[in-house]
């Protein structure tokens, strides 16, 4: 593999600045590109731009909503202009949001939260970053489903397990719809990576709990975050080229689809 493989391309990564998002930033910068950064949090911004300039990267940052679809291809269109264009589209924003697990305990508020950023967060960012793609006429979008979308998980809730499962739809459809202009959509199905938000709803899981999830895995272990890292930036790069609308499980052997 070439470390400077994605010299001369652009890369979005929404939720980019902090967690998954802020490490795969961190290793499309080492391995040669142009780095976008969307997220809600200014200060976390202005933190991974700053981490990633003082490394000589090119690399800029927008706050946005992943809901705003306006909003979405404002920035999308302005990090465009300010990085030379979109070759990859990576759509790590998203997940439980900080909603509780049990359905007696789901607002409406929280149902529209999560389906709202991931489902139409993403499909509003694909959209957005197709116009771009499409002029070179290649891309590559990663979009992120998850373990929880795949199976039943016991840390996150229905409106999260729905909507992850939405994204293999979505991620599907849209392969098929933009495969003519040789744009390939591919998603990730992480498992369980201890991030921080994630790491809290594991450490307030039961001892019971935890060694039950534990023990489903047959590499017997959690992940590294790099473990999550590294495949996404397969699916993003040539390296992939023939594959699209398919979906990379990233669990130790959790789930087994045939």
């Amino acid at each position: 593999m070439s470390q400077k493989r994605f010299a001369d391309k652009t890369i979005l990564i929404t939720g980019g600045a902090g967690g998954l998002g802020a490490a795969i930033a961190e290793e499309a910068v080492n391995q040669g590109a142009r780095v976008g950064i969307m997220d809600t949090n200014q200060g976390a911004i202005e933190s991974i731009l700053k981490k990633l300039q003082a490394q000589g990267a090119q690399v800029d940052g927008r706050v946005v909503d992943v809901r705003d679809g306006t909003a979405v291809r404002e920035a999308i269109d302005s990090l465009a202009q300010s990085l030379s264009g979109v070759d990859i589209l990576i759509a790590a924003a998203g997940g439980s949001l900080g909603t509780p697990r049990d359905m007696v305990d789901i607002s409406d508020d929280d149902l529209d939260l999560v389906i709202d950023v991931n489902v139409k967060g993403t499909y509003y960012c694909a959209r957005a970053a197709i116009e771009h793609m499409k002029k070179n006429n290649c891309g590559s979008i990663v979009t992120f489903s998850s373990i929880g979308g795949r199976s039943a998980s016991p840390v996150t809730g229905v409106p999260y397990a729905a909507s992850k499962a939405a994204i293999l739809g979505l991620t599907r459809r849209l392969a098929k719809e933009v495969g003519e202009y040789g744009i390939r959509v591919n998603a990730i199905a992480p498992g369980l990576f201890l991030t921080d938000r994630l790491a809290g709803m594991f450490d307030a899981m039961t001892e019971v709990d935890r060694k039950d999830v534990l023990s489903a895995i047959p590499l017997g272990r959690m992940p590294e975050l790099r473990e999550c890292v590294e495949p996404v930036l397969f699916l993003a790069s040539d390296e992939s080229s023939y594959i699209t609308g398919t979906v990379l499980d990233v669990n130790g052997g959790r789930l087994m689809p045939n």
